[in-house]
């Protein structure tokens, strides 16, 4: 935008245009709507199961004969899109991940439910190793040393398995080097060029993932860090570095996660590249924002607005999000 210059008051009145409500909405630089939102939800084993993430206030895991209930929930309220997490049951995670190979896993049943039910909404799915495996890392292990190349193959049959699922669109999360040309490749070998990639470009080694990892039941199973193949958060030439890699591998769209405290990265890919730009809001932003507000230290829907336009204010194009049907409702 173009500086005003010459300006002084008193012939310029900066509060002339906020001191209505009405003609706030009118020069509004920043603008959040349903279409920015994606919502992510949880499938976990058993039957008629809705059971909460003590660690997340309001978010819950669904098992595969419930999953439709926040799928119809997101397309009534014109959520374009929903990603889908499993909670493994520990008796079926081992140190290759097998269990992301298994076409029957709870990821793909959960996919045909709702594809069957609810073909118009955008279904996402994840690809990595962490929610499958014994040790909690999201490729292959050997010794301390995570296998890049060896987990490519999985990762690739993993999309594919998901694809022909019901995914529209497969999103790696792993930061394996190459995983996006590797993906795409076996996705157009397999008559599955149309499905979309959304690479997770710029995910850092974060501490705001411990609910999250609750969630999917990886918490108690990770052994070491993520450090070697997650990002430095000291880093932003990286960041992009990433990205320009992912687009040139056919990424379609790029993510940055977290969110909150890597703005500046979001701003920047948003700039460097004008790709589609997506961030992820994680589960450390969202508890923290819920346990304040249940402990009346802030006004929780304030903020949790005010976050969710941040995002929009950097560039990102949409938001993944655990707020996504309570902003929704706000925002229909």
């Amino acid at each position: 935008m173009k500086r005003q210059t010459g300006a002084r008051f008193p012939q310029t009145r900066m509060r002339r245009n906020r001191q209505t409500k009405w003609s706030r909405r009118l020069v509004r630089e920043t603008t959040l709507i349903v279409d920015d939102l994606i919502w992510p939800i949880f499938v976990t084993s058993g039957s008629d199961v809705v059971e909460t993430v003590p660690s997340m206030p309001g978010v819950m895991r669904y098992s595969v004969d419930r999953i439709l209930e926040p799928a119809k929930e997101a397309l009534s309220l014109g959520i374009p899109m929903i990603e889908v997490f499993p909670h493994t049951p520990a008796e079926l995670r081992d140190a290759k991940g097998s269990e992301a190979l298994n076409p029957d896993n709870l990821v793909c049943r959960a996919l045909h439910e709702i594809k069957s039910a609810c073909p118009d909404l955008g279904l996402m799915c994840d690809v990595a190793l962490d929610p499958y495996t014994s040790h909690g890392h999201d490729g292959l292990l050997e010794g301390n040393v995570i296998l890049n190349d060896a987990t490519l193959e999985v990762l690739a049959a993993q999309s594919v398995m998901q694809a022909k699922a019901g995914a529209d669109v497969i999103a790696p999360s792993d930061m394996m080097d190459g995983r996006i040309g590797h993906i795409r490749d076996a996705l157009d070998a397999s008559d599955l060029s149309h499905v979309q990639l959304m690479a997770y470009s710029a995910k850092y080694a974060s501490g705001y993932y411990a609910p999250f990892r609750e969630a999917v039941g990886s918490d108690s199973t990770l052994k070491g860090d993520k450090r070697s193949y997650q990002m430095d958060p000291g880093n932003t030439d990286e960041a992009l570095a990433e990205v320009a890699l992912d687009l040139a591998e056919g990424a379609d769209m790029v993510m940055v996660k977290p969110g909150m405290p890597y703005l500046d990265i979001v701003a920047r890919v948003k700039s460097e590249f004008g790709a589609p730009t997506f961030v992820y809001q994680v589960s450390g932003e969202y508890s923290m924002i819920m346990a304040a507000a249940q402990n009346n230290w802030i006004d929780g829907e304030r903020a949790m607005m005010e976050s969710l336009v941040a995002f929009k204010r950097a560039g990102a194009d949409g938001i993944l999000t655990y707020f996504a049907p309570r902003a929704a409702r706000l925002l229909r």
